[in-house]
């Protein structure tokens, strides 16, 4: 499980709990898991979509369809997978005539989340014509909500694939939308709100390269005047 470090070390850890308990009881004599090393090094988690990945997707996965939905929903909300399959009408609050989404992620330590539905997903929502009683957004092919993060997650994959973009997941759009915003001059408390991040270092790695570009820029152009 080298290649799914988090899964590798969930499964670590319950084997380690099954012989911990299977000791206590003299079912066997040792604990085969307890050596195992639970640490690992990161590889830098999933990769950012560009634009350039965004507009292929949906190039290939045209307005209205499960995929394209899907693609809107992960860039509008920045949400994780868990929480991406389960938002819906329920979600749904008016403020000022407006739409917005609010939930609470189910990660835990998350900050709840209220942001505004903008014009392209609030499109995307109301073009649904096949809709569960549930009231979710993203539904499988049969109509109905997903089960699991997983099974989403393979449908998902299989989207990409179409669309030239094999080594793209849902978390890569949420990395995105940190980035863009950041870009787009968001502060690092704003990208905090929009992501459900209770911890500003969090939603620093989205804010820290874009502020060192600006800082770079601006001393550069103290020295625009020198003579040379």
């Amino acid at each position: 499980m080298a290649d799914r470090p988090g899964a590798r070390k969930n499964v670590v850890g319950a084997v380690r709990a099954m012989y911990r308990w299977a000791v206590e009881r003299e079912i066997v004599k040792d604990n085969p898991a307890a050596d195992i090393p639970m640490t690992y090094q990161s590889r830098g988690g999933a990769k950012p979509w560009s634009v350039g990945d965004l507009k292929q997707f949906r190039q290939r996965h045209p307005f209205g369809s499960d995929a394209h939905m899907a693609l809107t929903l992960f860039m509008f909300t920045a949400a994780r997978v868990s929480d991406a399959i389960a938002l819906g009408r329920a979600n749904e609050i008016q403020r000022d005539g407006l739409t917005w989404l609010q939930w609470q992620p189910g990660k835990k330590g998350s900050s709840k989340v209220t942001i505004p539905v903008l014009p392209p997903l609030l499109r995307a929502i109301r073009a649904r014509e096949v809709e569960h009683l549930s009231g979710s957004y993203l539904l499988t092919a049969h109509g109905r909500p997903w089960r699991s993060s997983d099974s989403f997650r393979n449908c998902f994959k299989r989207w990409c694939v179409e669309a030239g973009l094999p080594d793209r997941s849902p978390h890569g759009i949420r990395k995105a939308a940190g980035h863009l915003l950041a870009e787009a001059g968001a502060t690092q408390h704003q990208i905090m709100a929009v992501h459900g991040h209770s911890q500003a270092q969090t939603s620093e790695v989205y804010t820290r390269d874009v502020q060192r570009s600006k800082l770079a820029e601006s001393a550069v152009a103290l020295l625009a005047g020198m003579e040379w």
